[in-house]
């Protein structure tokens, strides 16, 4: 009698949710499909916000002109920094870290893309001062990260790291970059151009 209470109970189980330890029937598949339809709704909003980020630059036009959009709008966040005041240390944080992503994204486009290819047109001693300087805004991000954010001391940091990179954007501006575009086909400006925004999506 107990042997066919067990064969009852356990042919009753088989329109359920068992479907073994792996299975995906019932609830455990709603949640499973949830669960996936989720992922795959995160990484389609991950990507747009990286085409959105990166197609502000692409919009600018050939890779010289994004760049010197990306400069324009780092400086931008240079002007809001330095218009805090002494006690609004959090306002300074979040806006140094704007900088360092803004900056981080930017030196990829350049160090792994246009400072090779000036290297490729034999402008080295160019290229190897320009990525030279990258080292330094690393330093400045680092010292500006580890010091109090509050008082005179963290905005006099702040406007010599902005000094210091003027003079960079300005060499690559007014001279570098546009002695590089004339050295290059109209074919070899897209394909940098095309190179440039498939790196910086990389960290947009």
């Amino acid at each position: 009698m107990a042997t066919r209470e067990r064969t009852r109970s356990n042919n009753g189980n088989r329109g359920g949710s068992s479907g073994g330890a792996f299975g995906f029937g019932g609830q455990g598949g709603v949640i499973a499909a949830a669960a996936v339809a989720g992922a795959a709704v995160g990484l389609a909003a991950n990507l747009g916000r990286k085409a959105l980020v990166q197609g502000i630059s692409a919009a600018a036009g050939d890779w010289d002109e994004a760049l010197a959009t990306e400069h324009r709008a780092v400086l931008a966040h240079f002007d809001m920094l330095e218009a805090t005041e002494d006690n609004q240390s959090w306002k300074r944080a979040h806006l140094l870290t704007k900088i360092k992503n803004a900056l981080g994204k930017h030196a990829l486009e350049e160090e792994n893309v246009i400072y090779p290819a000036l290297r490729e047109k034999a402008e080295i001693a160019a290229a190897d001062t320009l990525n030279s300087e990258h080292g330094y805004v690393k330093t400045y991000l680092y010292e500006l990260e580890n010091m109090p954010k509050e008082g005179p001391a963290f905005l006099a940091k702040a406007r010599e790291f902005r000094a210091m990179l003027e003079a960079h954007i300005s060499e690559e501006e007014n001279e570098v970059f546009p002695a590089l575009k004339a050295r290059l086909s109209e074919e070899e400006n897209g394909r940098l151009t095309r190179a440039m925004n498939r790196e910086g999506l990389k960290l947009a």
